[in-house]
């Protein structure tokens, strides 16, 4: 395990990287690298915009302007006991996020939870919205199963149990063993980073409301496809093949036959595959944009 100076010294480089902000009435963080058309990547669960550290220093590289803010109850943004958790309520907070951070029009990237949040903003402003890259994620909300691992957090009392067994170590055995393909090269300080600015502040209480706050009604979902079907923009899915828990097998095809995209950029990695193949993540955003320097071919490597 790492020392707990250097999990501090990692979360306050990742604060120097980036800026406060406020929208709705909650202060929070964003990461904000590069100049160029904006991209705003959106983060799920467990995470924050710490998972897109690397790619967005990459879409910098590719002459984009990478941003990935915090969701209220996440990261290094404010707690307030009272924000609406739900769904619905990330979603208006992403839209006065997006108002705040000076966003006319953005290339949206959704992943986990931020699928449907994202989904939900998008079908709200479509005429900002200049293309939409799907990561690992979900958009059939009504018939949506948590994976097991999570299903605890749902149960009040089984899920304050649940999060008090997240710390260091077991996050660490989950990190490599279900979150990334290849833990290789990552330090253990930044993995246990993201246990820190999980439980910063609340413990995880937040975390707890987003967990019991996923919609699954049918207007949601007809409110997420209205992002995704028969729009003006662009789209694209990238999958981490060996995701444990959001399997390419039924949420990837289901994205797939929900968008009508002809195929699906599939990678060699599991849920967390900001982790370990930032890089050809990146490359496929900044291709759709039409300003990336390059774009890899369908289905190739990381």
């Amino acid at each position: 395990m790492a020392a707990q100076d250097s999990i501090e010294r990692v979360i306050e480089q990742h604060r120097e990287s980036g800026r406060f902000f406020t929208a709705g009435g909650v202060r929070s963080f964003a990461l904000d690298c590069g100049t160029g058309e904006p991209v705003v990547c959106m983060h799920g669960v467990p995470t924050s915009s710490f998972l897109y550290r690397k790619v967005v220093r990459e879409l910098a590289s590719q002459g984009m302007r990478g941003i990935s803010f915090d969701f209220p109850g996440l990261g290094l943004a404010d707690r307030p006991e009272d924000f609406d958790y739900s769904f619905s309520g990330l979603a208006s907070f992403s839209g006065a996020a997006a108002d705040a951070l000076g966003l006319d029009s953005f290339h949206l990237v959704v992943h986990d939870i931020g699928g449907p949040v994202g989904f939900a903003m998008a079908a709200d402003m479509p005429e900002r919205i200049k293309s939409i890259t799907i990561l690992n994620t979900w958009v059939n909300v009504e018939d949506f199963t948590k994976p097991l691992p999570m299903r605890p957090f749902e149960a009040p009392v089984l899920g304050e149990a649940e999060l008090a067994l997240m710390n260091h170590a077991t996050w660490s055995f989950a990190f490599s063993s279900v979150a990334v393909a290849d833990a290789t090269g990552i330090p253990e300080e930044e993995v246990e980073a993201y246990i820190d600015l999980l439980k910063r502040g609340d413990g995880g209480k937040a975390f707890l409301k987003i967990m019991r706050g996923f919609d699954h009604s049918p207007a949601f979902r007809e409110r997420c496809y209205r992002a995704v079907q028969n729009v003006p923009y662009p789209l694209q899915a990238i999958w981490g093949v060996q995701d444990p828990g959001l399997k390419y097998e039924k949420y990837g095809k289901e994205i797939q036959t929900v968008t009508g995209l002809p195929y699906i950029h599939q990678v060699a990695g599991k849920h967390l595959l900001q982790e370990d193949h930032w890089k050809f993540i990146a490359l496929q955003i900044a291709g759709l944009a039409g300003t990336g320097s390059r774009s890899l071919a369908a289905g190739a490597g990381r």
